[in-house]
């Protein structure tokens, strides 16, 4: 047997975090500790623990001043005790087989750093319809990510990303890692999973997903500047950033510059280069705009921040 961890970042959403609590009560394998992280000011939450009893679940609540979810995955890191340590969101239900599923994963296979798994995801509590499809959690070779964390279908395979949302880690792989305080964002801090995926597979550990190993999702409403819904210019730059950073530092020296060119004169939907401007400045003008540039500043800001960390790695 080995002791499993279960880390919950939260903030101002107790009947999500209720929710998930429920579903972690039903589990087969029942968690050996479940890390509930609340922001110091969070009084929804703090209330939401002096009011309800969530027996049997061995629930410890680690508090938190600074906010984003890295200071919180870190904060829980710093006292868990298990041997693998699983991460969810406050706005998911894990399925009852959840972490029986990824014991088993960990007990077969010693070189394996990583698990995790589909979420399957509702909105207004209506199951979205997903095309779906066996391309998970890679990134190409030119730099280009490509999540579909919740369409994944078909057997177990290795990938280069895990999902925030339903992922864990062999403890003794991240212990001297961590998660990277270097993302921008005050909330989500898009892409911080990859910049832990990325180190623990350039470390030689191996990470599998498994469509099997599932939450359910219900996107709640988030309390900084990404939205989900509409665009903000300072989440953007945030996520082209967080993206920029993290490839520029995993990549070879090659394919780092072919990522750049490519992030440059063409990019994706989300994070616009040239041709996908020239794209979509027909029919969404300013709009268009508004992501290039913002898409820009990030790809920019994230070369910065890299080269820095560079000199400093450098000099020590």
């Amino acid at each position: 047997m080995i002791a499993i961890s279960v880390i919950i970042p939260t903030y101002l959403r107790p009947k999500d975090l209720t929710r998930c609590l429920e579903a972690l009560k039903q589990q087969t394998r029942p968690a050996d500790e479940v890390l509930v992280v609340v922001r110091d000011s969070d009084n929804e939450t703090w209330a939401l623990f002096q009011e309800s009893n969530f027996d049997p679940l061995p629930i410890k609540t680690v508090t938190v001043e600074v906010p984003g979810v890295v200071a919180a995955l870190n904060a829980a890191l710093d006292v868990a005790t298990g041997d693998i340590i699983t991460v969810t969101d406050d706005d998911a239900a894990p399925h009852t087989d959840w972490l029986k599923r990824i014991e088993t994963y960990y007990l077969s296979d010693e070189r394996l750093g990583g698990v995790g798994g589909r979420d399957w995801v509702y909105w207004e509590n209506k199951l979205l319809d997903h095309d779906d499809t066996e391309t998970v959690g890679q990134v190409q070779w030119f730099g280009r990510v490509i999540g579909n964390h919740h369409r994944g279908v078909g057997k177990a395979r290795e990938v280069d990303i895990l999902k925030g949302v339903n992922m864990s880690y062999r403890r003794s792989a991240i212990a001297e890692i961590g998660f990277d305080e270097r993302m921008w964002g005050t909330g989500a801090q898009v892409n911080f999973e990859m910049a832990l995926c990325l180190t623990l597979k350039r470390k030689g550990w191996k990470l599998v997903y498994d469509p099997a190993i599932a939450v359910d999702h219900y996107p709640a409403k988030r309390f900084d500047e990404d939205k989900r819904d509409r665009l903000n210019e300072v989440a953007l730059v945030n996520a082209v950033h967080n993206e920029t950073l993290v490839l520029l530092e995993n990549l070879p020296p090659v394919r780092r510059v072919v990522f750049m060119l490519w992030a440059v004169l063409v990019g994706t939907q989300e994070s616009l280069g040239l041709i996908q401007w020239l794209r979509f400045f027909p029919k969404e003008g300013k709009l268009a705009q508004r992501k290039w540039l913002a898409s820009l500043r990030g790809r920019w800001q994230g070369l910065r921040t890299w080269q820095q960390s560079v000199k400093v790695n450098t000099s020590n």
